[in-house]
């Protein structure tokens, strides 16, 4: 325990050096005991993100079944997810067991661009995979009509380049405020939130716009999502067999939790009043985001489905008769 607050306070004198170029991620650093067992969850549960991830990226590119618009939006999301989590993760599993717990201000705007547009992507890409869904089930005999493959690709382009146009703006905005020498983030990772508190200038500006922009990427998008799912309940309410009923239902509720997990623990970061919580519960809070909802998006959406299961069982079919031969 010694050790550990003898190492905390060095890098804090440092972070206080006018030579150090960068920044000091607390992290959890103020809690010792727990950062061997958060190492450990945190990379089986990146693993096993990566895995998940990486598989539906794979099998919706090599099964030509699976080239519809429905798996054309799941592997983006699955594209996206991965790359957030490794975004922040390896940074993450560094600090937690290294002895020096600092990123570059250079690392520290890439890992918040990064991060800022690839969480803008997801918002709108789940509100556009809403819609499809809400087409497949409400409109099924002109859902290839409506959901054809030039709107797929429209729909996904708008997401990256509305969630990516946003994070230029947002970085831009944020990393030009003044530090006045602060350069310890009570964080594990650069976020907005944690950079405005530290800037010694007035941030209200910068706090009225960044709740602006998270009710067009949070809040309408979550809107659009629970009125589609409003219209695909009334749909799945008319079919009279109550075993089809209940497995549209099952379907339908996991999709929702996700979708409350991903955007409740971001309203809870992004739209509350910046005294609501403690550092520690917006920790705990960010590892939802951006380690929970990537793990359950491909369990969730698309590796219970049949066609997925059954286009799995073919490669590696293939795969081990491509081995004995």
């Amino acid at each position: 325990m010694e050790s550990s607050f003898l190492h905390r306070q060095s890098a804090r004198e440092r972070a206080n050096d006018s030579t150090f170029s960068g920044f000091l991620l607390l992290g959890f650093s103020n809690r010792p005991q727990l950062e061997t067992p958060l190492f450990v969850l945190i990379l089986i549960v990146y693993f096993l993100s990566f895995l998940g991830n990486g598989t539906i990226i794979l099998l919706s590119w090599m099964d030509p079944r699976l080239h519809t618009p429905m798996y054309f939006f799941l592997s983006n999301l699955s594209f996206m997810d991965l790359c957030l989590t490794t975004c922040t993760v390896p940074q993450t599993l560094a600090n937690l067991q290294g002895r020096v717990k600092t990123i570059t201000y250079g690392g520290c705007v890439t890992q918040l661009f990064i991060a800022l547009g690839l969480g803008g992507v997801e918002c709108v890409l789940l509100a556009v995979m809403a819609y499809d869904r809400y087409a497949a089930v409400c409109r099924p005999l002109h859902y290839l009509a409506i959901v054809h493959p030039q709107l797929c690709l429209r729909l996904v382009l708008t997401a990256w380049f509305t969630g990516f146009g946003n994070s230029v703006l947002q970085t831009a905005l944020t990393m030009i405020l003044p530090l006045c020498g602060r350069n310890q983030l009570d964080h594990f990772f650069c976020e907005v939130p944690v950079m405005l508190k530290l800037s010694c200038a007035d941030t209200s500006i910068n706090q009225a716009e960044l709740f602006t922009v998270s009710v067009f990427f949070l809040v309408v998008p979550l809107s659009l999502i629970l009125l589609s799912y409003g219209h695909i309940t009334r749909t799945v309410l008319k079919i009279k067999s109550a075993q089809g009923r209940q497995k549209a239902f099952g379907t339908c509720g996991s999709h929702l939790m996700v979708v409350v997990i991903f955007f409740g623990t971001l309203i809870s970061m992004y739209l509350q009043p910046p005294s609501s919580y403690s550092q520690d519960v917006n920790k705990s809070i960010a590892l939802f985001y951006t380690l929970v909802t990537p793990l359950l998006n491909p369990l969730i959406y698309t590796l219970r489905n049949k066609e997925v299961k059954g286009a799995l069982r073919r490669l590696l079919r293939v795969t081990m008769d491509s081995r004995r031969s």
